[in-house]
C-alpha cells in the first residue's frame, strides 16, 4: 500500500478491524515518514443497470445519488452521515436485487421513502421534482397528506 503523504510503498499494518457490512479497516503506518492512515477493503458487488425514463441505460452512480439527496437537503438540519447512510442502504438494496436492469423509478421511490422519514422539507423538495405534481394545488395536497400522517 502506498503512503498518501509521501508516496512510499514502505508501509505496515498496525491494526485490523471488521465492520458490519463485511469490510475490513486497516490502520497503517508509513515506515519512511511515520504518518498514519487508514485503508478500507470491501467486497465489490455489482449493481444493476438503471433504465432511465427515455429508455437509455446507465451504470448506477452512488455519487450521483448522494448529490441528488444532498440537493434536497440543502440548508436543512440533516447530517451528512444520514445522507450517506440512506444512499448506502439504497445501493445495498439494489445489489441484493437479482435483476440485471431496473427502472430509475424504483430508485426514486426508495429516495422518496427515505427522505419522508429523514426530513419533511427535503421530502417536499424532492417530491416537487420527482412526483407528477403539475401545479401548486397538487403540491399543497401532498403537503396536506404529509401533515395528516405526522398528526396520526
Amino acid at each position: 500500500m502506498r503512503c498518501p503523504h509521501c508516496e512510499s510503498e514502505n508501509t505496515r499494518v498496525i491494526d485490523t478491524t471488521h465492520d458490519a457490512k463485511g469490510g475490513i479497516r486497516r490502520r497503517r503506518v508509513c515506515e519512511d515518514c511515520n504518518q498514519r492512515f487508514s485503508t478500507y477493503e470491501r467486497p465489490v458487488l455489482s449493481t444493476p443497470l438503471i433504465i432511465k425514463r427515455d429508455n437509455t441505460r446507465e451504470e448506477f452512480d452512488k455519487e450521483k445519488l448522494i448529490e441528488g439527496i444532498r440537493l434536497a437537503c440543502t440548508k436543512r438540519p440533516v447530517p451528512a452521515e444520514e445522507i450517506d447512510r440512506l444512499a448506502g442502504e439504497i445501493e445495498a438494496e439494489l445489489q441484493h436485487m437479482t435483476k440485471l436492469e431496473i427502472p430509475s423509478k424504483i430508485i426514486g421511490d426508495m429516495v422518496i421513502d427515505g427522505l419522508r422519514e429523514l426530513d419533511d422539507v427535503a421530502y417536499i423538495r424532492f417530491a416537487s421534482v420527482y412526483l407528477p405534481l403539475g401545479n401548486l394545488n397538487a403540491l399543497r395536497d401532498e403537503i396536506d397528506r404529509l401533515l395528516e400522517k405526522k398528526g396520526e
